[in-house]
């Protein structure tokens, strides 16, 4: 079975520059994988100052480990072709804690899931966009007609999480 997403002794330290030269240690000869198949939710958990966050960096390819790779499907993530790309892109996705900083305020959450969608052609026409809508709505446990045509504030967080989670979905069954 081949990894998904994997990151190989991943070690990642700041600072240490011509003005300052102290160091921070972030992460160190980290490594984990994520088997491509059946579908997974792994949730990355530990106290503060622990590097998760700088973890989700190196796995979402934002920022390049000091050592080790993170690799996608075998390749390495600085390496990837645009087809490449655009695969991790749909396969990989990040659900924060608190998405709230995810969504522009002045769209309704309709946009966050169209967006996906549209980009990644996964619904061949408007009724087939929101029947893939809909289904991943209901699958997160929210009704379409109480979430969709609403803006960002006028959802609980948990609300606007279980929307995020329906995002990924979508991009899972498309």
């Amino acid at each position: 079975m081949s990894a998904l997403l994997e990151a190989r002794a991943v070690s990642k330290i700041f600072g240490g520059g011509l003005f300052d030269k102290r160091v921070t240690v972030a992460l160190d000869a980290f490594s984990f994988a994520i088997e491509s198949t059946p579908p997974r939710v792994t949730a990355i958990v530990g106290e503060s100052g622990s590097g998760k966050t700088t973890l989700a960096r190196l796995l979402l390819g934002l920022i390049g480990p000091t050592t080790g790779e993170v690799l996608y499907n075998g390749s390495d993530l600085r390496k990837l072709s645009h087809a490449e790309r655009r695969s991790f892109l749909r396969d990989v996705q990040m659900i924060f804690q608190d998405p709230y900083e995810v969504y522009n305020p002045f769209y309704k959450v309709d946009h966050v899931l169209e967006t996906p969608i549209s980009e990644f052609k996964l619904a061949s026409g408007a009724q087939a966009r929101r029947a893939l809508i809909h289904e991943s709505l209901r699958a997160v446990g929210l009704r379409p007609d109480e979430t969709l045509g609403r803006y960002p504030h006028q959802l609980s967080g948990g609300q606007r999480q279980r929307i995020m989670v329906a995002r990924a979905v979508c991009c899972g069954r498309g």
